[in-house]
């Protein structure tokens, strides 16, 4: 694809899928399933504008690093495409588009924050090549095999229905296409675990409430992360969900890892 045109942007509130009766995790809670997307929604609201600030403090600036490698391996060329889900802020898709790569939608389910990163892509100069769309990941409101990349980076764990992500990503996936998640994941080094679930549970709450002044909502963001499979599971469930060639590369000792599958 070489055109230029920017894609309209999409309002996804019609895509909703139903929710059922069952519980979701909202953290180290159980919640009604129709409950998480409305409480997810309301941190993000909340943390929106300090969101990149506290993720340096959250990471050490390390966050910066892994996203360099996430955003190389997605391969950006002039003539791909990328959609950008939980994008928020804009990282991914700024760097796709220094990178060389194509035209880029960046979603997210959270209009602040895609407020936020519209904000961001003025003052670098980037909001022609970008289009900006309020999406639900788990029912994305784009004809199948419209895109040659999907990414998804610090956002699949804030989804109720991950599965339904994952077949959402792949259905809208051209034939050749390719699916990457940067996501916090389970640590491979024993000597780390101790050092990172006090930083998590004890120190991350307390900056959450000094920097931010919302201690809950960087509480809920640590025990998602404890929450979300590992690098196996999700491994197969993008496999159970038709990706093929599925890879994990872990970064700075299991922390966090890149998921990567095909669409033959």
């Amino acid at each position: 694809m070489t055109d230029n045109t920017t894609p309209p942007a999409f309002d996804a509130a019609a895509f909703a899928p139903s929710s059922g009766g069952e519980t979701a995790d909202f953290g180290f809670r159980d919640v009604p399933r129709a409950e998480k997307k409305p409480m997810v929604r309301a941190v993000f609201d909340s943390v929106a504008t300090r969101y990149d600030i506290m993720n340096d403090v959250m990471s050490l600036g390390i966050h910066r690093a892994w996203k360099k490698i996430f955003v190389a391996e997605l391969g950006a060329h002039p003539d791909l495409t990328l959609l950008d889900l939980a994008g928020g802020t804009g990282d991914i898709s700024f760097g796709w588009l220094r990178a060389g790569g194509g035209r880029a939608i960046l979603s997210d389910i959270n209009a602040s924050m895609l407020s936020v990163g519209r904000g961001r892509a003025l003052e670098r100069g980037l909001i022609s090549s970008l289009a900006f769309a309020v999406v639900d990941a788990e029912a994305i409101p784009l004809p199948d095999r419209s895109v040659d990349r999907v990414s998804i980076a610090f956002g699949l764990r804030n989804c109720t229905d991950k599965d339904a992500v994952l077949r959402e990503a792949r259905r809208v996936l051209r034939p050749g296409g390719r699916f990457l998640c940067l996501e916090f994941s389970r640590v491979r080094v024993a000597a780390l675990s101790p050092i990172y679930d006090a930083w998590s549970f004890h120190v991350l709450p307390r900056m959450g409430a000094a920097i931010a002044g919302d201690r809950e909502s960087y509480q809920y963001l640590a025990e998602s992360i404890r929450m979300f499979p590992d690098q196996e599971t999700l491994a197969a469930m993008m496999r159970d969900a038709g990706l093929e060639h599925v890879t994990v590369r872990n970064l700075s000792g299991g922390i966090a890892a890149i998921h990567s599958g095909w669409r033959i």
